[in-house]
């Protein structure tokens, strides 16, 4: 979530440095400047067409929308407005495995940001609509969900189910964000809606632990759904130490009465990186939900400091959930250095494993890389590669975003992330990767 602070009068001085020749190319994605909130572009999405690999698109704050018709060498960008519901930011892109292509974010009906009433009222679905690649990028005016005035909605993630009838939406409902009262809590919902995006089901909580509303380890954040081969839905959040779980077998419909504890985040969620304003090691679920000999798995990514450095692990399920295996370090680095801000993605074709994240190895300061994790056993062991062009040094004074990004479909990978240049200012980035 934006934290109302922020905007562009701070200074940021960063330096640009190259370590190593990244073997792929880098797309920095064009910029539109002068949306009402004047903030710079981080916490990208991404998603690739499962029906066509050279149509892709991807998003960023507050408000941008891009489009690729050649497998992201070149983009177009928009502005995705809603005139109902408003648009306030942490964007998320989804596909049907038809094909169906939905942009979520934030709700700001009175168009106003902070300074309005209605912010964070709702969870807003828009749909990405056909077009030909000459035309601008258009959308619907979109749905809200989880409307629950004077509660907040915050921090939400989707996907879509194995035969794209249904879009599965997580996220945390604040009593009231930022609060500090101990009256005041915070909720994981759920829920389900039709292949066009239109007509959702009633919210349904999935968390019998309830946390704080101050945006903390405290909090009851970062529900990721993850879909079935068949009818299940599997959904992943944090709180404290913990990383909890729950699942349903009827599409979301009805769930377990009592979510569970299937890992640890030693050092918590929220996790301490030098120049970094706020970093979080939030889990990520995915499945593989294709015909891979690993159909069926579950795959869990998240970082945390139980190494005494923030590092990025994955922990596997072959049996629903049931059981989990122990945490595999994902960077392959000797250790002592900080990797975080991780994001995990399956190749529903091929089964394997992608983790994009951002990576100090290389240096003793608060330079950073981007690193690629691959691994093609169902995550039993990794190889990584350095994947930026060139290194950024992040300061506190500037939001870097509270997550990065990455799709794969069929070979073709397309992380995407953040950067901070010379002068200060974002942009986000990504590199044409083909496995």
């Amino acid at each position: 979530m934006l934290n109302r602070f922020l905007n562009l009068s701070f200074i940021l001085f960063v330096s640009i440095g190259i370590h190593a020749q990244s073997p792929y190319k880098n797309i920095p994605l064009p910029k539109i400047t002068g949306n009402q909130f004047n903030f710079e572009p981080c916490e990208p999405s991404i998603v690739i067409d499962p029906l066509n690999e050279n149509h892709i698109l991807a998003g960023a704050i507050l408000d941008l929308v891009y489009e690729s018709y050649d497998g992201g060498k070149t983009w177009k960008v928009n502005q995705i407005k809603s005139e109902k519901h408003g648009v306030y930011g942490d964007p998320t892109l989804i596909s049907s495995p038809f094909g169906d292509l939905f942009y979520l974010h934030l709700g700001d009906p009175s168009h106003q940001g902070w300074k309005g009433k209605r912010l964070l009222e709702s969870i807003v679905i828009q749909r990405i609509l056909p077009s030909k690649e000459s035309e601008s990028i258009q959308f619907t005016d979109g749905v809200a969900i989880g409307t629950n005035p004077p509660k907040d909605q915050d921090k939400q993630w989707a996907c879509t189910s194995r035969d794209g009838k249904f879009v599965y939406v997580t996220w945390t409902e604040f009593d009231a964000y930022e609060s500090k009262s101990p009256r005041d809590h915070s909720k994981i919902l759920f829920s389900a809606g039709n292949r066009e995006g239109e007509c959702f089901s009633k919210p349904i909580l999935l968390s019998d632990v309830m946390g704080g509303c101050m945006d903390d380890d405290e909090t009851t954040e970062g529900a990721v759904p993850a879909a079935g081969l068949l009818n299940q839905v599997y959904v992943a959040w944090a709180h404290q130490e913990n990383i909890y779980f729950n699942k349903s077998l009827d599409n979301g419909r009805t769930w377990l009465k009592k979510s569970r504890v299937i890992q640890q985040i030693p050092g918590g969620w929220n996790q301490e990186i030098v120049g970094v304003y706020r970093a979080n090691g939030m889990p990520v679920l995915v499945s593989d939900i294709g015909k891979s000999k690993h159909a069926g798995n579950l795959y869990l990514c998240w970082s945390d400091s139980r190494a005494n450095d923030v590092n990025v692990y994955v922990s596997v399920s072959s049996d629903e959930g049931e059981t989990w295996g122990e945490p595999v370090k994902v960077n392959q680095d000797a250790g002592g250095s900080e990797q975080f801000f991780p994001w995990i993605a399956v190749d529903q074709i091929t089964g394997n494993l992608y983790v994009v994240y951002y990576d100090r190895r290389n240096y003793v300061d608060a330079k950073t890389d981007v690193y690629l994790s691959t691994s093609t056993d169902g995550g039993k062991t990794w190889s990584d590669e350095r994947i930026s062009e060139a290194s950024f040094t992040p300061s506190t004074y500037y939001f870097l975003g509270d997550y990065n990004n990455i799709s794969a479909h069929n070979g073709t990978v397309r992380p995407i992330w953040t950067v901070m240049d010379a002068q200060g200012r974002t942009q986000v980035v990504t590199a044409l990767i083909q496995k």
